[in-house]
């Protein structure tokens, strides 16, 4: 094409701010595919205690902490001795969970990584169900928490560009029969099929700090939709 007749673009996107405008494209081709909250949608957390929450150990509760309208877990400064949770008192079979998560802490200590569990039964003390994993190396897998270990591994081919591993994100799981559906920042990471029918299709939700770093793990505006 001769280049006399190509129309020049109405505005350039300089380097400091393609990364915003792949950010905001995202989100506005993602938005048919995550949906948005429903009338029945309840929020799972107060912003001010830990009301309808309860550590699996109860040895660890002082890991849990509610500050300024978060829930946090760890404080970025004391290693985890051992994995520690913190699930809802009640259990939800088909819904989409919604949070924004901030995941910190310095991977010299140790292994920095967090997860929420979804679908979980408690198994005497341990907790088995799934979860959507997050962390390096472990964004947007879907884990087995104590069952069959890691189904899907997460799909980073764009939410490399878009993730901010030391800061704000957004998660999103559906869940609808036996179709599981991942999203970080409305881009979808991981979709399976559960083919077998003996694992439990109804369970609790809980947030997790995964042990060996000092690792610390925020998050707010939890909610969920039942479907």
């Amino acid at each position: 094409m001769n280049a006399a007749h190509v129309q020049k673009p109405f505005f350039r996107v300089g380097s400091g701010h393609w990364l915003w405008v792949a950010f905001c494209l995202a989100l506005w081709f993602s938005s048919a595919a995550v949906g948005q909250p429903g009338a029945n949608t309840q929020s799972l957390f107060n912003g001010k205690t830990l009301d309808g929450w309860k550590t699996v150990d109860p040895t660890h509760a002082r890991l849990w902490t509610v500050k300024d309208s978060v829930l946090i877990g760890g404080d970025g400064r004391t290693k985890i001795a051992d994995n520690t949770y913190l699930q809802t008192t009640r259990a939800f079979g088909n819904f989409e969970f919604r949070c924004l998560f901030r995941l910190s802490g310095d991977p010299k200590t140790g292994l920095i990584n967090s997860g929420i569990q979804y679908r979980s039964v408690l198994e005497g003390d341990k907790i088995v169900g799934y979860q959507a994993d997050m962390g390096a190396g472990f964004w947007g897998d879907i884990y087995d928490e104590h069952r069959r270990g890691k189904l899907v591994g997460g799909d980073l081919s764009v939410l490399k560009r878009l993730l901010n591993e030391t800061g704000w994100n957004s998660y999103l799981i559906r869940c609808r029969g036996n179709h599981h559906e991942l999203y970080i920042n409305g881009v979808k990471t991981a979709d399976y099929i559960e083919q077998d029918r003996t694992i439990p299709a109804k369970g609790v939700i809980a947030v997790q700090v995964h042990s060996g770093g000092a690792a610390k793990v925020e998050f707010r505006d939890l909610t969920l939709t039942e479907l």
